[in-house]
């Protein structure tokens, strides 16, 4: 079991460490990435060796991150994950970490997989907390940091739409357009830049749309013969995880993604007062009340839609009998 540290302990760890790795997670997002770059950036202006692991291809709207970061070659002596619920979620290099020193998430869900953990769900995106800990530890938050931590909250809250947002997160997005953030062409990249690619995908993701539980639970599925036949990305593909819960009257969307390696990762959103991450807890996945996920091993789409469909029905099952 991890040992919960508080803000002050975090940032006198990180104060000490040297030779520093930070993990992100597969499938990286603007959270993961944002959260990362940023305290790369923050312990190097403190002349720490410092590199950041990320198991996937980062994407291409995040690359600005990284612009300029040069890896030296040393051997890790201090690893750290950002917004890193479970060891699963570093893919095939799950097993490439066997000591974790410290975790700093805000997920619920978390595995307390390492040494030590600064985690604090009710905190909007895992940013927050990277803001904190670098001010904790008087890091200066250059104009290039505040962009990565502005990614990091403006993605995981749709861009301060979520319920998840609160005043303190609001707060912190103003201190970071202070420190220089571009607010105005970071949230043109995520929110309304998209390749004509994505259309195409979203146009296949509605037609397989279906609406069923009394008009409470919606899904799509995405294969991929789709992303083949149209030429989307996989990054791409992320946006369309918001779609199904847009449906009137509907609690929970689901988003089926074929992955390239086989199964099925499934991409849950919900509105109160159904939790998300109690769904995706049923299939071994994880996250946030309204915004969740999990991998389905299964070679057939049908084959993960049905244990899709138990889990969601015993989640409404479950409220129906609270009324």
């Amino acid at each position: 079991m991890a040992q919960a540290l508080s803000l002050t302990e975090t940032a006198a760890l990180l104060k000490q460490a040297e030779d520093v790795l930070i993990l992100t997670h597969a499938n990286p997002d603007g959270d993961t990435l944002g959260s990362g770059f940023a305290l790369l950036r923050g312990l190097r202006t403190m002349a720490k060796r410092v590199r950041l692991f990320c198991p996937d291809e980062i994407p291409t709207k995040f690359s600005f991150m990284a612009d300029g970061i040069k890896y030296a070659n040393f051997e890790p002596q201090f690893v750290v994950a950002v917004d890193l619920a479970d060891t699963s979620l570093l893919g095939d290099a799950k097993d490439d970490f066997p000591v974790i020193h410290l975790c700093i998430d805000h997920h619920s869900s978390n595995k307390a997989y390492a040494r030590q953990e600064y985690v604090v769900p009710k905190a909007a995106a895992c940013a927050e907390l990277v803001y904190a800990v670098l001010k904790e530890m008087n890091a200066p938050i250059t104009p290039h940091i505040a962009d990565c931590l502005y990614s990091g909250l403006s993605t995981d809250t749709g861009c301060f739409r979520y319920s998840s947002t609160t005043a303190d997160t609001l707060r912190i997005a103003a201190k970071l357009l202070e420190h220089g953030a571009r607010a105005a062409e970071l949230n043109k990249l995520f929110f309304e830049t998209k390749r004509k690619a994505y259309f195409s995908l979203e146009r296949m993701a509605l037609e397989e749309l279906r609406v069923l539980e009394r008009g409470r639970y919606a899904v799509t599925a995405l294969t991929r013969a789709m992303y083949d036949e149209c030429g989307a990305s996989d990054d791409e593909a992320e946006q369309i995880s918001a779609i199904p819960r847009q449906v009137e009257g509907v609690l929970v969307g689901a988003t089926l993604k074929e992955r390239k390696s086989g199964g099925f990762k499934v991409s849950l959103r919900s509105y109160a007062p159904v939790d998300a991450s109690a769904i995706a807890a049923r299939l071994g996945g994880g996250g946030h009340s309204r915004a969740a996920g999990c991998t389905i091993d299964v070679a057939q789409l049908s084959e993960a839609e049905e244990l899709l469909y138990a889990a969601v029905k015993e989640e409404l099952k479950l409220l129906d009998e609270k009324k």
